[in-house]
C-alpha cells in the first residue's frame, strides 16, 4: 500500500472516530475525483475533492503519477485541512491524480482504511479509488486469505487490488474487466496507473460516475458539482457497467457485461447529492422542488407557514410552498461552523447539541402553525429534537413532512443506515411515530408520488426504475454476504458497516 518513490507522503496515523449515537443523518460513505491530463493535476483534484466534501468528511486522499513513480497522501479531516501548503504540487506530482472523500461508519476510523489504495503489481502500480459497498466482499475476501492473500486492512476496495494482482490477464484492462465480472453491489470506481486512468460502475449505475472534460484533460467525479468547481464541461455519465479507459489517445469504452436496465439510487436524489449537481440527466435541485410539491398534494394540512429542516430540507420546502400557495420562511437557521461532534458525557448534554447546528428563529416561529419539512426520517432522534425545538420557540402547531417515504429496510451498497429493528417506520405504525415525534400530524411522501418527483408516472413493480430497497425491501442484487451468514447462522448484521470498520 506504500507507494514507491523517494518524494512520496504518507500520513500514519490511526485515529479513532466515535459517532453520536443520537445523530439521525444518513450517510453516504464517499466521493471519487480523478483528472489524466493536466499539469499539477493534485492542485485540480484538491480542487474537485472540495466540491465532493459533502459525500464524506471524516478523512480524504489524493494518489497522483508522473508517468514513473506514484505520489500519496492519506489522512484524517477535511479535504482543506488535508491538502495545504505551497509545496502541494511537489508532494502530489505529475499529470494525473484521483482523490477520495470517506465517511467512517460506525465503530471506527482507521488511516489503512482511508482511501486511495495502492499496490505494486507485475504490471506495475496501481491506485484505486472507490464509491460504494461490495455485497460479497467477506466471500471474496474469505476466499482470497484461504489463497495466501494478505490484507492490510478490512475495505472492500483491497479485495479489488487483491483481484485485479491474481488476474492471468496480459493487459491491465483485462485485469480490470475480469475483476469486475467477480464483484457484487454497487459501486463507482477509479483507478491510475503509470499510463491510464479507468473509470467504471456497477452493472445497475447504482453509484453515480460522471465524465468531463477541462481543455485536453478527462475529468471523472461523482457528480457534476465537481466539474463546476474547476470548470470542466460535462461530457456524460459513466453508463451503468461500462468500464472507460483515459490515456494519452484519449477515452475508450468497454461494455463487457450483460446489458441490465439501469437502477440508479434514489437516495441520491433525496439526500446525498449537491442540489446543483445534475445526477443521470436530472437536476437534483428541480427533482427535489418536485418532490416537495407531490407531498404538499398527499399531505396538506392547515398552518401558517412552511419551514425548512436546513440545508437538505429547503428544496422540498420550497416546492412545497409552491403548491400549498404557504410562506416559505427560514424558522430554522443552521449554523455552517460546527465541527466534527463528539458524544458528550450525558443525555442532557446531547440534547442540547442539536442547537449546535439548528437555531430557532423565535420571531418567525412564535405563535405560528408551522409545517416542518425534512428529506427523511431515520430513527427519529434528530427529529424529535427540532419539533421540540420549534415548540420551544413558540409554535402553535408543528406538522411534519418527510420528502421522502418512510424508510423500512437498511441499505447494503455503501449507505451507513441502521439495521432494520431500528429504523423508526419498520417498527413503528405511523400514529406511534406521531407520538414519539411529538408533532400534531405527520405525513410521508409515497413511494409513488416519489417517483411522480422524478418524472414518471408512479413506480413500475415488475421493473423498478430505481433501487428503492430501503423505501420497498426490493433489493436490486444478490446480497451474497448477507446469505452467507445467514447460512452459517452469524446473524444479518449489516454489511455497509462491517465492510469498513
Amino acid at each position: 500500500m506504500r507507494p514507491t518513490g523517494p518524494k512520496h507522503t504518507y500520513h500514519e496515523i490511526d485515529n479513532w472516530v466515535e459517532r453520536d449515537p443520537d445523530d439521525d443523518t444518513p450517510r453516504l460513505e464517499c466521493g471519487v475525483f480523478g483528472i489524466y491530463g493536466m499539469e499539477d493535476a493534485s492542485a485540480v483534484t484538491v480542487l474537485g475533492l472540495h466540491a465532493l466534501q459533502h459525500r464524506g468528511q471524516e478523512a480524504c486522499g489524493i494518489a497522483s503519477c508522473d508517468g514513473k513513480r506514484f505520489y500519496t497522501e492519506r489522512s484524517h479531516g477535511l479535504v482543506g485541512d488535508v491538502f495545504t501548503g505551497p509545496d502541494l504540487t511537489q508532494r502530489l506530482q505529475g499529470n494525473a491524480a484521483i482523490g477520495h472523500t470517506r465517511y467512517s461508519t460506525a465503530g471506527g476510523a482507521f488511516i489503512r482504511n482511508v482511501q486511495p489504495m495502492f499496490a505494486d503489481l507485475d504490471t506495475g502500480g496501481i491506485a484505486i479509488a472507490h464509491n460504494g459497498n461490495l455485497t460479497n466482499f467477506m466471500h471474496l475476501r474469505t476466499k482470497l486469505v484461504a489463497g495466501g492473500s494478505i490484507f492490510q486492512s478490512t475495505s472492500d476496495s483491497e479485495v479489488i487490488l487483491h483481484l485485479i494482482a491474481r488476474s492471468r490477464g496480459i493487459k491491465i484492462m483485462d485485469r480490470f474487466i475480469e475483476t469486475m465480472s467477480h464483484i457484487e453491489g454497487g459501486f463507482a470506481l477509479v483507478a491510475l496507473t503509470r499510463t491510464m486512468m479507468i473509470g467504471a460502475r456497477d452493472p445497475l449505475g447504482i453509484r453515480p460516475l460522471v465524465i468531463g472534460r477541462l481543455g485536453n484533460a478527462y475529468v471523472l467525479a461523482s457528480e457534476t458539482c465537481a466539474l463546476d468547481m474547476i470548470g470542466a464541461t460535462f461530457v456524460r455519465d459513466v453508463e451503468h457497467g461500462e468500464v472507460v479507459q483515459i490515456d494519452q489517445d484519449g477515452l475508450k469504452s468497454f461494455k463487457p457485461f450483460e446489458r441490465k436496465a439501469a437502477r440508479p439510487c434514489l437516495f441520491e436524489y433525496v439526500y446525498f447529492a449537491r442540489p446543483d449537481s445534475v445526477v443521470n440527466g436530472k437536476s437534483i435541485y428541480e427533482v427535489r422542488k418536485a418532490m416537495g410539491r407531490q407531498l404538499a398534494i398527499e399531505h396538506a394540512a392547515d398552518a401558517d407557514i412552511i419551514v425548512p429542516v436546513p440545508d437538505s430540507g429547503v428544496p422540498a420546502a420550497l416546492g412545497f410552498s409552491e403548491q400549498s400557495g404557504l410562506p416559505f420562511e427560514l424558522g430554522i437557521i443552521r449554523n455552517h461552523y460546527v465541527g466534527r461532534t463528539f458524544i458528550q458525557p450525558t443525555q442532557n448534554i446531547r440534547d442540547l447539541g442539536v442547537r449546535k447546528k439548528h437555531s430557532p428563529n423565535r420571531v418567525v416561529l412564535e405563535g405560528k402553525r408551522v409545517i416542518l419539512i425534512d428529506d427523511s426520517i431515520v430513527r427519529g432522534t434528530t427529529s424529535v429534537k427540532i419539533v421540540r425545538m420549534v415548540r420551544a420557540a413558540g409554535a402553535k402547531e408543528v406538522h411534519l413532512r418527510s420528502a421522502s417515504p418512510p424508510i423500512m429496510w437498511p441499505d447494503y451498497y455503501g449507505i451507513d443506515m441502521p439495521d432494520r429493528d431500528k429504523l423508526m417506520a419498520a417498527t413503528h405504525t405511523m400514529e406511534e411515530m406521531r407520538k414519539k415525534l411529538e408533532c400534531d400530524s405527520l405525513g410521508f411522501l409515497s413511494v409513488d408520488g416519489l417517483y411522480k418527483a422524478m418524472g414518471h408516472n408512479g413506480r413500475n413493480p415488475d421493473t423498478p426504475q430505481y433501487t428503492d430497497h430501503y423505501f420497498t425491501g426490493d433489493y436490486p442484487t444478490r446480497l451474497t454476504d448477507k446469505e452467507d451468514a445467514v447460512n452459517e447462522k452469524e446473524g444479518n448484521g449489516q454489511l455497509s458497516l462491517l465492510v469498513n470498520v
